[in-house]
Parts: structure tokens; sequence; C-alpha cells
């Protein structure tokens, strides 16, 4: 696999439209495509901060009908670069977003990192790039 390249994160969601305008007007991405499937009853929502050929993207599956899932404790969180993660978090707040980490630097290092959570409870950590 030496030319692997991650493509997608796939998250479960409850709410498509929700999510597609928390990963949009809050988070600043684009939406790159959305697929219907009327035959197996789901949604599909790609966003992301680029064409999808140039790096991996978030796949947001909508299963007609459920509106919330167990979230259980494997997941840990999508991280994700920015240049100033404090006028960042301030523009989340802003939206509406939820920072449940405030900007700092991590314990026991240099790195500033912060925490937004999504609608569905899906944790996205901030990381400021040097």
């Amino acid at each position: 696999m030496a030319n692997g390249r991650i493509l997608h994160t796939m998250l479960r969601v409850g709410d498509l439209d929700r999510a597609i305008n928390f990963y949009t007007n809050v988070m600043g991405m684009d939406l790159l495509r959305k697929r219907k499937n009327e035959a197996y009853k789901y949604t599909l929502a790609f966003v992301g901060y680029g064409d999808e050929s140039q790096g991996a993207v978030i796949e947001l599956t909508y299963n007609w009908g459920t509106t919330e899932y167990e979230m259980g404790d494997a997941f840990g969180h999508i991280a994700i670069g920015t240049e100033d993660i404090y006028a960042t978090c301030d523009a989340i707040k802003a939206a509406g977003g939820n920072v449940t980490r405030e900007p700092g630097p991590v314990k026991g290092g240099n790195t500033h990192i912060a925490f937004v959570t999504d609608p569905d409870g899906y944790k996205i950590e901030l990381i400021q790039r040097a």
C-alpha cells in the first residue's frame, strides 16, 4: 500500500441538513457532492476543505428514519489543522458551534489545540499549524 491515500472518514448523522449546515457554515467546509440511494434508503453528502482529489474529506451518511446513534467509546476524533486556532474558535462560536475545549497548549507540550463537538456528538480537534 505504498501508494495508498486516505480518501474519507464516514460519520453517521441523524439529521443530514443539520450536519451539512454545521460542516459548511460553522466549520467552513464546502459541500462537495450529495447522493441519494432510494433502493437502500440512505443519503450521502461529502464535505471538505478542497477537492477530493487533493485530500481527505468527510462522508456524512444519513440512513433514512434513524435520528441518533450510540457513540460508543472506540472513536476518538477528527483532527483539522488551522493557521489561527483562536480566531477559528471565535468564528465557530459566532456561527453557533460548540467549542468544548478552549484553545491553548496541550498538556505537557507546546502545540495549541481546541475541541469542537458537532451536532451528532462527534469530536473535532483543531490543531494550530506552525
